[in-house]
């Protein structure tokens, strides 16, 4: 079990619509309390990195940080994602236990 585990249970989520991605789609599902795990790309930018584990804690959602932003991409069959949002609880749950 590893990041890569967890990057191929991440397509599968992507395929049965659990995940949003992209920070407009992600800050506005937040918003709507619907996220229930952040995961941020390891070449965010310190500042982007702060931003959104700050707007996360303040939301009550779980954060990590883990893959580039190539891999979250390539895991969901999408461009470079720096952002990556999961809105299923039982996914969730599936994920962490792959690390």
């Amino acid at each position: 079990m590893g990041k890569q585990d967890f990057l191929t249970l991440l397509g599968f989520a992507q395929k049965s619509g659990k995940v949003v991605s992209g920070d407009a789609q992600v800050k506005a599902v937040m918003k709507k309390g619907q996220v229930q795990l952040l995961i941020l790309a390891e070449d965010l930018s310190e500042k982007r990195k702060k931003y959104w584990s700050y707007f996360a804690k303040e939301e009550g959602i779980p954060s990590l940080i883990l893959g580039k932003k190539q891999e979250l991409g390539l895991a969901i069959g999408l461009s470079p994602r720096s952002v990556v949002g999961i809105t299923d609880a039982m996914m969730v749950k599936a994920l962490l236990k792959k690390l």
